[in-house]
């Protein structure tokens, strides 16, 4: 159906040969005096003209406010058919219909926006468009709270988790992958970085930079390989063990009832004493590591932080280390297995005391902080030693590893394997003079 109907088509070739008719009777009327007739013919050409340019005006005023409301994307524009001919109602209901097809699809394709937007939210990767000049045109809620915590607008911004952030994300290649690590707060992630371009119909072109952070994913691997390298190493020394102990244990039965002579015998028995002592030792050694790959699958029951905190009272008093509790919100319940979780704090705990012994007044603070937004609970112990190095500090949780000349490199790699089983995250932090820090992260019972 066209704007111009057939109807509004015939009702203008009317008024034209009207006009026409009006014309020639003028001529005539002038050619024979009838001035009177003259008169009328010209007045009727004036209306018939007025009337035309009256209807064009109308015309061409509805469709210029269609336009400019199609142009600016403004749909709520509306044409009544009250008080006009039966041309003009035709004409401003096509334009009603053919709004509101405008006003659909418009709809239609905000939904669609909506869509993918509630989409792209949702997924665990951080996205963010990207143009040639470091502007961030979108980013979805996942690179907001992983990111920055925050609506950045710059990829210049990313610099300050890593200085090399911008520069990976500008020069990587679509089909490439790289790795990044940033430091969020006590945090560490490491994040797979790839690209996609595309071009706009305004030709430009911009990147689609997907962060996949793969750190979780990295330390589970590294501890299942941890789990399964101790799970063979332990089985082969203990099956070597066992026959060792023994043996000596028979030894040193059979030397007694054969009668050696009492000198030779005391330096057997001393030699079988030494090697049963020892693979007893190394026994209790392997056994030790053991508990990596044996640890058992928490049983969660609420618990208040109040009464964990009260028992490491009581097993760490104030003596030669000032013990300072900082805790703001006692009655936060976790679902945690308490046997476990103790585990953890007395470790770290005894860790804390031990760094900071050589100093004139040493002291350990426990603080508590809860993040109500995120459902998350915080607990950190620290000390005011010495601090850890730098290059250490990436290996402290790596199982056997140790800077003690005494320890046996399983206890920080065990704190994080049982945070890990209760969901949470253990992370530190140190500066050399100035004491570490070591923070767990619990999700907090809604």
């Amino acid at each position: 159906m066209g704007i111009m109907s057939r109807l509004q088509t015939l009702w203008m070739v009317a008024c034209m040969l009207l006009m026409g008719v009006a014309s020639v009777a003028a001529y005539l009327f002038y050619q024979h005096s009838l001035y009177f007739c003259l008169l009328f013919s010209l007045l009727l050409m004036a209306g018939l003209t007025i009337y035309i340019c009256r209807w064009q005006h109308k015309t061409t005023r509805m469709v210029s406010r269609m336009i400019e409301g199609i142009r600016y994307s403004d749909f709520s524009l509306s044409f009544s058919p009250r008080h006009k001919t039966r041309a003009e109602q035709r004409l401003a209901q096509e334009i009603n219909e053919a709004i509101a097809a405008f006003r659909t699809r418009l709809s239609e394709k905000e939904e669609r926006y909506q869509y993918y937007e509630t989409l792209l939210n949702i997924v665990d990767s951080s996205l963010l468009v990207v143009d040639s000049q470091c502007g961030i045109h979108w980013m979805n809620r996942a690179a907001m709270q992983d990111l920055c915590g925050h609506r950045i607008h710059s990829v210049r911004e990313l610099a300050q988790l890593n200085p090399d952030f911008p520069a990976i994300i500008l020069s990587l290649q679509p089909g490439e992958i790289k790795t990044v690590r940033i430091h969020k707060g006590d945090a560490i992630q490491e994040l797979a970085v790839t690209v996609t371009e595309y071009s706009t119909r305004q030709g430009m072109k911009l990147r689609l930079v997907n962060l996949k952070n793969i750190h979780a994913v990295l330390e589970e691997n590294e501890m299942e390989a941890w789990q399964k390298l101790i799970r063979v190493l332990t089985h082969e020394i203990m099956n070597s063990i066992a026959p060792i102990i023994s043996l000596s244990e028979t030894l040193s039965e059979r030397a007694a009832s054969n009668g050696m002579n009492e000198r030779d015998y005391g330096i057997m028995l001393q030699g079988m004493q030494t090697i049963h002592r020892r693979s007893k030792g190394l026994l209790g050694f392997v056994e030790n590591y053991r508990k990596l790959s044996r640890l058992s699958v928490p049983v969660l029951a609420p618990v208040r932080v109040g009464e964990l905190l009260d028992d490491m009272k009581k097993l760490f008093p104030c003596r030669d280390i000032h013990y300072i509790y900082k805790v703001e919100n006692p009655d936060a319940v976790l679902m945690v297995d308490r046997s476990q979780i103790e585990q953890v704090l007395i470790n770290l705990l005894k860790n804390a005391g031990e760094a900071c012994t050589e100093q004139l007044s040493p002291e350990v603070v426990i603080a508590t902080r809860v993040d109500s937004e995120r459902h998350l609970f915080f607990l950190s112990v620290s000390d005011n030693g010495s601090g850890i190095l730098p290059e250490v500090l990436d290996k402290i949780f790596v199982p056997f590893f140790t800077t003690k000349s005494s320890g046996s490199g399983i206890g920080l790699s065990l704190c994080k394997q049982i945070m890990n089983l209760h969901g949470g995250s253990i992370s530190a932090n140190s500066e050399i003079g100035k004491g570490s820090c070591f923070t767990l992260k619990f999700l907090l019972l809604k």
